[in-house]
């Protein structure tokens, strides 16, 4: 069984060592790692050119959608997943999977629980979750880490589901409700497989916090591009906005209260 391990960058360089020394560690499986450059302008073109095991290329893209893309295009491997430049693996997670995978031949989707980190690595909090509920996904938006994600190429990739590059702040949330929708099969995995790494850089970070214009502007694109999620794979009734509206604050809610149910069966924890 082999790996595909696609790494969006641009200017990491400061924290790609970590994110490349992680899948190097990785034992008992076959794994390749590429990593799609996005034009950096700071180290990262030493780092890469230091690992001469990487498969990558530095070039301009439409986006973190388009560069993740990029990377699905060309991995071989029989599982693909994204594991951004700032953020690293954590020992034995691809063996992991890969022991999953065999007990799961029908799986299409594997995903785990994963801690958040620091700049210095320190652990901040750790996320376990639960078995995946696509209407909650879809309605209480992304809850499964794409940092402990794998996806399956043959049944995903090989069948040309590809992000959608427009979506820039929830791109992962759309992927995985496509996906649900598609009848794509996930399996869970309860075991902490991968760290995401805060430290205000962050696309998803900057989406939700910040004061300044642009953060405003990007907080307002992640409501609309959430929204959008909701309208094109969620519950609408009365085809009318405000009606649906409605019904899309009573579902949140409903899922909000199951989540937390969820969490509690399933010894989901934070630290």
């Amino acid at each position: 069984m082999k790996f595909s391990i696609v790494t969006p960058s641009f200017n990491q360089g400061r924290f790609l060592r970590d994110c490349i020394e992680s899948v190097q560690a990785q034992t008992l499986v076959e794994w390749e790692h590429i990593v799609i450059d996005a034009g950096s302008t700071d180290e990262t073109l030493d780092v890469l050119k230091a690992h001469p095991h990487l498969q990558w290329i530095s070039e301009p893209d439409k986006g973190q959608s388009d560069g993740i893309n990029k990377g699905f295009r060309r991995a071989t491997g029989d599982w693909v997943m994204w594991l951004n430049g700032d953020d690293y693996l954590l020992p034995g997670a691809l063996a992991r999977v890969a022991a999953i995978a065999e007990q799961h031949p029908e799986a299409d989707v594997i995903y785990g629980g994963w801690e958040f980190v620091d700049a210095e690595k320190r652990v901040t909090k750790r996320i376990k979750i639960f078995p995946v509920d696509v209407r909650m996904l879809v309605h209480m938006g992304a809850y499964i880490g794409s940092t402990s994600c794998f996806f399956r190429r043959a049944t995903t990739i090989g069948e040309g589901f590809l992000l959608n590059i427009h979506f820039r702040q929830v791109m992962d949330m759309e992927y995985h409700a496509r996906l649900g929708c598609a009848g794509k099969r996930f399996v869970y995995l309860p075991e902490i497989l991968a760290a995401f790494r805060i430290h205000g850089g962050n696309l998803s970070f900057q989406s939700i916090t910040g004061s300044d214009i642009d953060n405003v502007l990007k907080r307002h694109r992640h409501y609309a591009e959430a929204a959008a999620v909701r309208r094109v794979y969620g519950i609408t009734l009365f085809g009318e906005p405000f009606a649906d509206g409605v019904v899309d604050a009573i579902l949140w809610y409903y899922f909000r209260a199951k989540k937390v149910v969820l969490k509690l069966l399933h010894g989901s924890y934070r630290t």
